[in-house]
């Protein structure tokens, strides 16, 4: 799937070519679109891959047609200076016509555009400037009626689109709850994509959610960290890509070719198997998380160095949830074009009693360095 991101609509002096201008106006950017999002939804199809596309219809900049139209519709002190946090303000959702304009942004795109596959649902700001030019006497309410109206779109959404996938964007916005997983498939749990923050980000969010609601994607940040580290960071949650392939190398791109190949072959046992959080980056410079199988027969280890000390001595993980008096073959996984495993236990078989009672030799004494290890019942 491929996914078009921020800065593809509102045009003249409200054209979104910075973040002042353009939210609220969701009409295409003839500059950048001249033919629409039907044209990028044909080039997806002749591609082989779905189309989707980003918005953040609950909030909107001044510089805007919205704005301009109804000023009301805006989360606003009356008698102070406002306050503009990313150049934006939130729109009032406890008003109803503000909760039927929300909903008619994703309605009038998949009416149009039945090809759009996905929506990455954003929201950049909190609520500032507290007041409701709806609530009027009632300010007290503004926001409970605000998260039950943002609620309420998102049920009509779900209810009317039930099966078009949604990513909700994102943890520092507040916006990870149970109660949104019923209109969502996915949390968006950063902006903060460097890997080594990652570790840390995605085994205190696995304390609350499933790795099925995290997706986690490969990026530019932190390029101290090899794309490998980079890409077995983000393959323990939903695995995507925000990268330019063309900047990588030819030995780089294999890697990711190849690392895609085995997180789809792996899918049902990384989002529905049982995961085991076994070495905390919290108590170690290095950390272990794996995931087994409901029946035991496969399991996946992901094992990172991050900041490992001089000549370091590092200690076998031992596994969890494998079936003791089972028989599994080890197997280095993710590995660079033409390299070979380094791991000493690599293409052996190990009882599932021997693998977490003794465990794999699976760390290294290197900063960021990372192994994928797949275990398989024999």
């Amino acid at each position: 799937m491929f996914l078009l991101d921020d800065g593809w609509f509102g045009n003249g002096e409200n054209a979104r070519n910075h973040d002042r201008a353009g939210l609220g106006d969701w009409e295409v950017n003839h500059a950048k679109l001249p033919k629409g999002i039907g044209e990028l939804c044909d080039a997806a199809t002749e591609a082989g891959v779905k189309f989707g596309i980003w918005i953040e219809p609950e909030m909107v900049n001044p510089r805007s047609e919205l704005y301009a139209k109804h000023p009301e519709w805006v989360i606003r002190q009356p008698n102070r200076e406002t306050y503009y946090y990313r150049n934006q303000l939130v729109l009032d959702l406890s008003n109803p016509e503000v909760q039927d304009y929300v909903f008619s942004v994703v309605d009038r795109i998949l009416t149009e555009h039945p090809r759009v596959a996905y929506f990455k649902w954003d929201c950049n700001s909190p609520i500032t400037n507290v007041y409701s030019p709806y609530l009027k006497e009632r300010q007290g309410q503004l926001y409970v009626d605000h998260a039950r109206g943002v609620t309420e779109v998102m049920r009509r959404v779900k209810e009317k689109y039930p099966d078009v996938p949604m990513m909700l964007c994102s943890g520092g916005g507040a916006r990870c709850d149970y109660e949104a997983l019923k209109y969502f498939t996915e949390f968006w749990c950063s902006d903060n994509t460097d890997p080594i923050e990652r570790c840390y980000i995605q085994w205190g969010f696995s304390q609350f959610f499933l790795a099925k609601a995290m997706c986690a994607h490969v990026t530019s940040w932190n390029k101290t960290a090899s794309v490998k580290f980079r890409t077995d960071v983000a393959s323990m949650c939903k695995l995507g890509f925000d990268l330019g392939l063309k900047d990588l190398t030819p030995d780089d791109l294999a890697y990711c070719q190849t690392a895609v190949a085995n997180w789809k072959r792996l899918q049902p046992v990384i989002l529905d198997g049982c995961q085991y959080r076994l070495v905390s980056p919290y108590e170690s410079a290095h950390m272990a998380v794996s995931y087994v199988s409901e029946g035991r027969d496969q399991a996946v280890l992901f094992a990172y160095d991050l900041h490992p000390r001089f000549a370091e001595k590092t200690l076998p993980v031992r596994l969890e949830g494998l079936d003791p008096d089972g028989h599994y073959l080890v197997q280095e996984i993710n590995l660079l074009p033409s390299a070979a495993s380094s791991l000493k236990e690599n293409g052996q078989v190990f009882t599932g009693d021997y693998l977490m009672k003794v465990g794999l030799n699976v760390f290294r004494s290197r900063h960021l360095q990372s192994r994928v290890i797949e275990l398989v019942r024999q």
